[in-house]
């Protein structure tokens, strides 16, 4: 994976890095306040020794140099903190003051620092007073020669003591952007392993390399289509329809060569919207003037009747089983030119019958009379019954929801169509998260109605209902053609 698709990944999984630097953010605010302040009193040595001309000099700056290493370590020795602290009550143990207590020298030099920090301002400057003059009597005492003279070495005081008057720790700003980056960067990390361990489809451009298909839809999630699935009446003008009639068109356009005049509709597992997407595509479709027939084919559980408002229960399966003329169980629906053959009774054996020879004669009857036959279809990973009827079909369309399946079971899907040589027309991401620049263009451009005349009473499915006879008339025409 490039740099750009741990970018997508950590953009995806935005609220894991949001999440992590809130956290870090108060760990950091609640370990600065409760973190005491912190004071740091400083005082700096100057050492030297007597020296006459310039190579003398030399070699005793040197020596200095040398020395001053060891007075660093004199100055944190356990004698000099137990001088200092019987010197005067600090309230401060020798192991205390050797803790708080740290030196340095800086190279080339014969300067050594000792600086001491104590939650006291107080205090801390006057454990370090007592330092110094502790230390300078130390390092006499120690330099003193065993026949009384005056020591080589003489240190001297040359900046000091002296206290800050600001606390130097705790330190909020520099606190909290070390807690901001280490939260951006463990949330980035986070977010990254999220999308990774996650194997559903999240993108159209998934779908297309799993099924090896091309992307002949991606329908938006409309939060209204669980109570309205259909698109007509009001979301007739909503983005979600202007994406089925964009599927309507490259199903049409899909192959010129070799067009698929009956269209079967399935998904990997159920719940995907497949039966919604077959009644969309189907009402597309009618609405271009092609004459469309919408079959129900998925027997086990049969929706598009439900959907569609009509009877389903005589419809597919007492036409194979030879009960009745599909011309007898045939629906008009609308006023457009799409009729529904519902599924009918349940069987016990679908597999067995939508694989019928009957089956596959009724498919040829009606594909002479219609110029287009979508078929809703079952999953393809719960039973069989789908390849079964995609193979009787001149090609098949999946559909898949964003988020929910994941690749792998994607991946048998399409295997499950490819064994058997199904024609995989394309597929379509469903209920997708589109940029809200594309819903704006669409709003932008969408067709805007006059006001609508006194509407006419309408039954579940939103059709017009019209008078007994002239409906008996139309549907009786359009049974009768297709029973021929």
């Amino acid at each position: 994976m490039d740099v750009l698709g741990y970018l997508q990944l950590v953009r995806r999984h935005w609220w894991i890095v949001l999440v992590t630097l809130m956290a870090a953010l108060g760990v950091a605010a609640a370990v600065t306040v409760r973190t005491a302040p912190q004071y740091r009193a400083s005082v700096t040595f100057f050492v030297t020794t007597p020296s006459q001309g310039v190579s003398d000099a030399y070699q005793g700056g040197l020596f200095l140099q040398q020395r001053v290493k060891s007075y660093a370590d004199l100055l944190a020795s356990d004698r000099l903190a137990q001088s200092v602290v019987a010197e005067a009550p600090l309230g401060l143990t020798a192991d205390q003051v050797q803790r708080q207590l740290t030196t340095n020298t800086e190279a080339g030099t014969v300067l050594l620092r000792a600086t001491f920090t104590d939650t006291d301002q107080a205090r801390a400057l006057k454990t370090t007073e007592a330092l110094a003059a502790k230390f300078v009597e130390l390092v006499q005492k120690v330099e003193t020669p065993p026949d009384g003279k005056a020591p080589p070495i003489k240190l001297e005081v040359v900046s000091g003591p002296r206290v800050t008057s600001a606390p130097v720790s705790p330190q909020p700003a520099r606190n909290l952007t070390i807690g901001a980056l280490l939260g951006l960067l463990l949330g980035s990390a986070l977010a990254v392993l999220r999308g990774m361990a996650d194997v559903r489809l999240r993108d159209a451009a998934g779908l297309q390399r799993v099924t090896g298909s091309p992307l002949l839809g991606e329908i938006p999630f409309d939060a209204n289509a669980k109570s309205a699935p259909l698109i007509v009446g009001d979301a007739a003008n909503s983005p979600r329809a202007e994406a089925v009639r964009k599927l309507r068109t490259n199903l049409r356009f899909v192959d010129v060569h070799e067009p698929a005049r009956v269209i079967a509709v399935t998904s990997a597992l159920q719940g995907e919207g497949k039966t919604t997407m077959a009644c969309n595509t189907a009402i597309a479709l009618a609405e271009a003037g092609w004459r469309v027939l919408l079959i129900d084919a998925d027997l086990r559980r049969p929706k598009v009747a439900e959907y569609l408002g009509l009877d389903g229960g005589v419809g597919l399966t007492d036409v194979l089983v030879g009960d009745v003329q599909v011309g007898d169980v045939v629906q008009r629906w609308g006023d457009k030119s799409l009729l529904v053959l519902p599924s009918g009774a349940t069987p016990p054996n679908p597999s067995e019958l939508l694989g019928s020879k009957a089956m596959a004669d009724l498919l040829v009857a009606l594909r002479e009379s219609a110029d287009i036959v979508v078929i809703d279809t079952a999953p393809l990973l719960a039973v069989t019954d789908g390849v079964v009827v995609a193979v009787q079909a001149d090609g098949a369309l999946l559909v898949t929801q964003q988020g929910r399946t994941s690749r792998s079971q994607v991946a048998a899907a399409a295997r499950a169509l490819h064994s058997v040589s199904v024609r995989l027309l394309g597929c379509v991401l469903n209920m997708a998260k589109v940029a809200k620049a594309d819903a704006y263009q669409y709003e932008a451009y969408k067709v805007v109605l006059p006001p609508a005349a006194p509407s006419v009473p309408t039954d579940r499915a939103g059709v017009a209902r019209r008078g007994g006879h002239a409906a008996g008339r139309d549907r009786t025409q359009e049974l009768t053609r297709l029973s021929r």
